[in-house]
């Protein structure tokens, strides 16, 4: 079983989380519409057991007109992809996955809950990169709680 973490935005990220013959898997990006694509079908065309899980956005305070237009766009982006290749999803809002970890709004706490849980994946964006990507940190502690929602 495969669990998708989706941490949408300009700064996000995906990752996703395999259990296979007692063991895991895991890897994370930071966002890229074609990337999502490509890894999605990957899924689809190896016939993968896939349940996503979405973070719950909404509006946000001081935010303008445009940009919470463009994060919708985003936002609708990703639901009509999984949609169309038949990957289930949830969405979930961050005060629910977060409290799960007993994380608030620092991004920092986030990066070092998930270097805990998966100290072998790499949370930088690039390989010059020396900052870990909250947004992939985010993304993969979405795929995990997945598989907690999911009891695996």
């Amino acid at each position: 079983m495969t669990f998708i973490g989706i941490d949408p935005g300009k700064s996000g990220g995906y990752a996703a989380v395999t259990y296979k013959d007692g063991g895991r898997v895991a890897w994370a990006r930071p966002w890229d519409d074609d990337e999502f694509i490509a890894d999605m079908q990957c899924y689809v065309r190896a016939g993968a057991n896939v349940f996503c899980v979405l973070e719950r956005v909404g509006a946000m305070p001081k935010q303008g007109v445009k940009s919470m237009f463009t994060f919708g766009t985003e936002y609708g982006f990703i639901q009509g992809v999984l949609r169309a290749m038949g990957i289930p999803f949830e969405t979930v809002p961050p005060a629910i996955w977060k409290k799960a970890y007993a994380l608030g709004k620092d991004k920092k706490a986030s990066i070092e809950a998930c270097k805990r849980l998966f100290p072998d994946v790499s949370l930088l964006r690039t390989e010059r990169c020396k900052t870990a990507h909250d947004g992939m940190a985010e993304a993969l502690l979405l795929a995990d709680y997945g598989s907690k929602m999911r009891r695996i």
